[in-house]
């Protein structure tokens, strides 16, 4: 399936949000051995997983996107992760 930008953005709004619910129960749980190093990379494997099941669910795989889409994927999942990284600061 060829998915549209509309729908790309519609999935990774989605993510975001998941993700950062996500990252406030890491955060407050803080009990991963490598601190927030391994808290990060937990949710970059989160952010990528959920992203390849909705993918999936949608006739799609990330292997089957143009670059584009995937440069935007890309674009948004460091975004998550530098909001998690601020919001660890605070």
């Amino acid at each position: 399936m060829v998915l549209t930008d509309e729908t790309m953005d519609e999935i990774l709004d989605y993510l975001d949000k998941s993700i950062e619910n996500l990252s406030k129960e890491a955060l407050v749980n803080l009990e991963m051995d490598d601190g927030l190093s391994g808290i990060l990379s937990f949710l970059q494997n989160q952010f990528d997983i959920r992203l390849e099941n909705i993918l999936l669910a949608k006739k799609s795989s990330i292997h089957h996107l143009e670059s584009g889409m995937k440069n935007k994927i890309i674009q948004r999942k460091q975004l998550v992760i530098d909001r998690m990284i601020k919001q660890y600061k605070n």
